[in-house]
């Protein structure tokens, strides 16, 4: 039988889901300040594990370190490669809190870093120091958000086997608070133009410096309150937008530029990898072929 998908409201989980973005970002930006720079940003990404989301091993001077949100004891905890153990409870404390306690752990394991202490890709950034706003934490939103993420990656990670050019692997920007996959032509693409807020121009043109067809998933927010997976080609090509897709739900998004299916149509369809496999596999194809990429090449 099918595994019955989530219900994720951002309406209902807003305050939860802006808490878990900025807790998310200050973890990342600390795994930001360890590692050699990689293509595309992909050196800084969470990843999912079957309790929530990890950095993986994170250098620092003769020894590694992790750090993991674990979303079934509702704990952040910090593993060292020497053995060494450190973890808080994430309930009822805000990102001040939280960006505290962070740190008082990493220094209480010897390990010194710093970073930009403000939110990026957000417009109206609060400091994390000064932030006692975002203190919100549902254990039932955060489980049905960590639940969701799981039965995704199967589906992803099924749709990422077909592809065998060069492909980012399943994973979590902190930044803008989504899972995301990307596919890759092989081509170069014009420059990008950049003005994502807090996010510098460079960064943004490194990442679509290659042609590039991203699909993933976000919870929503304020400008788009739902959540929703997403699909979209850089550069664009003519006639995207008219492409027609699977599953009927999905449509093109002209404020975002993106095609869009809502989450809410997957968790009640009868079928629910299956339509998130049509809209990946569709979507995908259709920019494929608009953009004339070499699907031989890239597929066989």
């Amino acid at each position: 039988m099918q595994q019955q998908w989530p219900v994720l409201s951002y309406e209902k989980s807003q305050s939860t889901f802006d808490t878990l973005h900025m807790w998310t970002q200050i973890v990342g930006k600390i795994k930001l300040a360890t590692l050699p720079w990689v293509n595309h940003s992909w050196h800084i990404t969470l990843h999912i594990t079957t309790h929530g989301l990890t950095t993986q091993m994170m250098p620092y001077k003769d020894e590694q370190f992790q750090i993991d949100f674990d979303f079934i004891e509702h704990q952040l905890k910090i593993t060292t490669s020497k053995g060494e153990f450190r973890q808080f409870d994430l309930h009822n404390i805000s990102v001040a809190d939280f960006y505290q306690k962070i740190f008082v752990l990493l220094a209480e394991l010897n390990i010194d870093l710093k970073i930009k202490p403000v939110p990026v890709e957000i417009a109206n950034p609060i400091p994390f120091k000064e932030d006692s706003i975002h203190a919100s934490y549902v254990d039932e939103d955060v489980k049905a958000f960590h639940q969701a993420l799981i039965l995704m990656q199967k589906v992803f990670l099924k749709f990422r086997s077909g592809f065998k050019g060069k492909a980012s692997p399943i994973h979590f920007f902190w930044g803008s608070f989504d899972l995301a996959l990307s596919f890759f032509s092989g081509r170069r693409a014009p420059k990008h133009p950049g003005g994502v807020p807090g996010l510098p121009d460079k960064v943004a043109e490194e990442a679509y410096c290659r042609e590039v067809s991203s699909c993933g998933f976000w919870t929503g927010n304020e400008t788009f309150p739902e959540a929703a997976f997403y699909c979209y080609l850089y550069p664009e090509p003519e006639g995207y937008k008219t492409a027609i897709l699977q599953p009927k739900e999905a449509y093109y998004n002209k404020t975002l530029g993106e095609f869009i299916l809502p989450y809410a149509a997957v968790q009640q369809s009868a079928d629910p990898e299956n339509s998130l496999l049509q809209f990946l596999k569709s979507t995908y194809a259709a920019g494929a072929d608009l953009a004339k990429w070499d699907r031989k090449i890239l597929e066989d």
